[in-house]
């Protein structure tokens, strides 16, 4: 029977499997990404790294609520934007959401696909989208972790979520000019990773680079790579979320896009560890993670459109492509800390292209608002047109975060510094924040290297 709290139109499934999606996308963020952050930086960074994390999931909730879920995701104002304006309203979060945009008419002007209306409502989907609007803000910091001045960080994050991520995600979700034109981009390789590596990659070129030690310690091996596998076992758990949410329903697709997630995952680990044999001779822990990264991130604009064999190659190219552009250094002398251009952009741009060669039409229809879409090897025409589609799209996320983080990081870098004080690089987080993460008796050697020997020698 219907009532005020449950309404004719509501799923309960949907609207549960939406909040716990959600939920998991969260927790990549927090604490996932302050773990994986913490872990892998030296010891005496570690606080700040996590905080950078913290901070941005914390600051994009008011930003989101506020103003910029509906900048993404509401009425259109531009064909790269919508228009701003609040979510908080009880009317608002009550009623069935519904994307307006997202209404596609053929060119005849008959409907095409109707506006996406989820059985749920819109307190859920603000709620779903925050969490990856605060995830890709906190992917942007692995690339200038270690020097990158928290004041300048706490300015940062709400003008990129409002001036780059929505933009971005408008255009290719929300119903902007890339959606209608048919763009597949599942979950968020374009959005989220594409634009959070080259934004990343462009801060740390304005930001500068670490001190020479820093650099070299990390490359060592971070301060605690148990902390970094444990947020990385967070990040991959998530992902489920991350990609099976994107539905907006608990629907056959949704489980097709969970699984084909984690083969694609999988397959990569095994192509990035084995890549790491043939190359040094052994196995890395810390390339075993990257290369879980790297297959999530691929997978990410195709989860629920390609069938499992595509997700098993996809896997192996991402566990080769972007180990062989990290190994090989392809980073034009920017400090990139975690190397995201790698594993965020390199392999985002890598899953979008696949995505337009293996797209399957039955896929496609249960998903994309442009009817009769599909990938290369369904149709070489068709195909051939989505792929072309897939690089422009690229191409456009990548100049338009260039510009942005560039426009803003020269904005704030003339009311505050962009790089923390020598002191402060020197000192590490007793001076960012008097604390620190780890705590020694006087006389040890807390350098990841002189423990490293002494557990050799043990």
């Amino acid at each position: 029977m219907a009532s005020v709290a449950v309404p004719e139109w509501l799923n309960k499934g949907d609207n549960a499997w939406q909040m716990l999606s959600a939920t998991l996308v969260a927790l990549q963020g927090f604490p996932g990404l302050a773990l994986f952050y913490a872990g892998a930086v030296t010891r005496k960074c570690a606080l700040t790294s996590a905080f950078m994390a913290l901070y941005a999931m914390a600051a994009t909730m008011p930003c989101w609520a506020l103003w910029a879920h509906n900048m993404a995701f509401g009425h259109r104002l531009l064909p790269f934007v919508s228009r701003p304006a609040p979510a908080l309203a009880q009317d608002y979060m009550l009623t069935q959401a519904l994307l307006p945009s997202t209404l596609h008419l053929h060119s005849n002007g008959e409907v095409e696909t109707a506006a996406v209306a989820p059985l749920y409502p819109s307190a859920s989907m603000v709620f779903f989208q925050w969490a990856f609007a605060g995830v890709t803000v906190g992917l942007v910091a692995g690339a200038v972790l270690g020097r990158m001045s928290v004041k300048a960080w706490m300015a940062f994050v709400p003008l990129w979520t409002t001036l780059s991520y929505t933009v971005g995600a408008y255009s290719i979700w929300g119903g902007g000019f890339l959606f209608h034109w048919g763009v597949m981009d599942y979950s968020g390789g374009y959005v989220v990773h594409l634009a959070a590596g080259v934004s990343g990659y462009t801060a740390a070129y304005w930001v500068g680079p670490r001190r020479k030690e820093e650099e070299e310690m990390t490359m060592a091996g971070g301060g605690n790579l148990v902390a970094m596998v444990a947020g990385a076992g967070i990040l991959w758990m998530g992902w489920t979320g991350f990609n099976g949410g994107d539905p907006f329903s608990a629907n056959t697709d949704s489980s097709v896009a969970v699984l084909n997630t984690h083969i694609c995952a999988t397959t990569s680990i095994l192509a990035w560890v084995c890549c790491d044999i043939a190359v040094r001779g052994r196995p890395s822990v810390v390339g075993a993670v990257q290369g879980m990264i790297t297959g999530l991130v691929c997978i990410t604009p195709a989860a629920g459109l390609v069938q499992g064999w595509a997700a098993l190659l996809m896997g192996v190219a991402s566990g080769t492509l972007p180990c062989y552009t990290m190994n090989a250094a392809m980073s034009f002398k920017v400090d990139d800390t975690l190397g995201i251009l790698h594993t965020h952009a390199v392999s985002g741009v890598l899953g979008g292209v696949l995505t337009g060669v293996f797209a399957h039409p039955t896929l496609c229809d249960m998903f994309l608002p442009v009817t009769g879409s599909r990938g290369l090897v369904y149709g070489v025409r068709a195909g051939g047109v989505q792929v072309l589609k897939q690089v422009a799209a690229a191409l456009f996320v990548a100049a338009w975060n260039v510009a942005a983080t560039s426009i803003i990081l020269v904005v704030v870098r003339a009311f505050v510094p962009l790089r923390m004080t020598e002191d402060e690089l020197l000192a590490g987080d007793i001076a960012v924040h008097g604390e620190q993460a780890y705590y020694f008796s006087s006389g040890t050697n807390c350098s990841l290297s002189h423990e490293t020997i002494e557990v050799g020698n043990s």
